[in-house]
């Protein structure tokens, strides 16, 4: 998948082009996500240089997804190094910078990983003490916090972003109490973790917000935090958008529905809001002079589209890759459909042979329909094919 490589090794002055993809072990990896960073490469290495290596040996690997030169900066900076330092160019930024972190993670050779920015507001003088941190309370997480005493968020710039960053972290643990317990700012880009704590394969992030991954997915017993002081940035512009945060709502869905009961509640929220189309459409195809039986038909197909595109982005997001978009898309209708069909049949038996009123006999048609379609669409619609996780693996490695 990488089609840029380069490794330099530390003390020597010239690089060197390496055919392997790890470099040389150290005692702590850097994990550093970039996209069109060029401006800040030289700032960053400089820092790194000057803070870290005096204390602790570590090599930098560079996950790279940018449309600009910051490779090419990037070995051309590594030059000057006194440490080995990677990167890793991905034509196809799949996962965004959380799926360019869980890249770097699977590269690092070193005991501990620390993830951090390539805009130079995560400053490298705190590697070291995330590191100690980790290793006097034998912690597998090691969270750098804005939100205990000492950190500081002064580099958010304008009253907007803070807000946002605050409702964001006020969200997520809300949504996840128990997980992110004793995380005070799962936000945080700027953390480390034992690499024996993580298993790369089980992650599947959306957007930027991997340290709230980790934690939901594969929390390490036991975290701990030190604070820091988000910087300004150096130069460039914050990647942060209103499509970001649209990413960040669909992936906070995603690892709450992770369960299927939880799963199962949304599917339900999903379909109650199909009606809204559906009694939008019957309204129009009626008034239009349509009858009301093929009217309620057709309406009924709007209210299918209608849950088949929510469900898709936001239920069964990762399991998209394993059918056609057209095969999901036909699956769907036809279970859809088919509870139609099937919910009258039921409601008759439950009438003639179990002596139910009409009342309760349609609700309890609605509620075993309802439970057929769910356990249908995950097993006919999105249930991952056999040997579709192992070409998976393949490309990635």
């Amino acid at each position: 998948m990488s089609s840029f490589e380069s490794t330099v090794p530390g003390g020597l002055g010239e690089p060197a082009v390496r055919a392997v993809e790890v470099p040389e072990p150290g005692a702590v990896t850097i994990v550093v996500p970039t996209f069109n960073e060029s401006a800040n490469i030289r700032r960053l290495l400089r820092q790194i240089t000057e803070s870290v290596p005096a204390r602790l040996p570590c090599e930098v690997v560079f996950v790279d997804d940018s449309t600009d030169d910051t490779p090419e900066v990037i070995t051309e900076a590594a030059r000057d190094c006194p440490f080995p330092v990677s990167v890793l160019h991905r034509e196809v930024p799949e996962g965004g910078l959380g799926g360019a972190v869980v890249e770097g993670l699977k590269a690092a050779s070193s005991q501990w990983i620390v993830v951090m920015d390539g805009d130079c507001q995560h400053p490298p003088s705190l590697v070291p003490e995330l590191i100690a941190s980790g290793e006097r309370t034998h912690a597998g997480l090691v969270v750098a916090s804005r939100y205990i005493k000492g950190g500081s968020r002064q580099g958010l710039a304008g009253g907007y972003r803070i807000a946002v960053s605050r409702g964001a972290t006020w969200l997520t643990k809300a949504l996840f109490p128990r997980r992110l317990r004793g995380i005070s700012d799962p936000m945080s880009g700027f953390f480390a973790i034992r690499r024996s704590a993580v298993t790369a394969e089980v992650l599947r992030p959306l957007g930027y917000k991997i340290l709230l991954e980790l934690a939901v997915r594969s929390r390490p017993r036991r975290v701990t935090e030190v604070p820091f002081v988000f910087q300004d940035r150096f130069a460039g512009e914050s990647k942060s958008s209103a499509a970001e945060g649209l990413r960040f709502l669909r992936h906070l869905v995603g690892l709450r529905t992770a369960s299927p009961v939880a799963r199962m509640t949304a599917f339900g929220l999903i379909g109650a809001t199909g009606f809204v189309p559906n009694l939008l459409g019957l309204y129009a195809l009626t008034a239009a002079g349509l009858h009301y039986v093929p009217a309620e038909v057709l309406a009924n197909q709007l209210g299918v589209a209608w849950n088949f595109l929510l469900i898709e982005h936001l239920l069964f997001r990762e399991r998209r890759r394993h059918r056609k978009g057209w095969d999901r898309a036909g699956r769907f209708a036809l279970l859809a459909n088919a509870d139609l069909v099937l919910r009258i049949p039921l409601i008759a038996l439950f009438v003639r042979h179990l002596g139910m009123g009409a009342l309760s006999a349609t609700a309890l048609a609605l509620v075993t329909t309802f439970v057929l379609r769910f356990a249908g669409t995950e097993a006919l619609v999105y249930l991952p094919r056999r040997g579709s996780g192992s070409r998976t693996a393949r490309r990635t490695t």
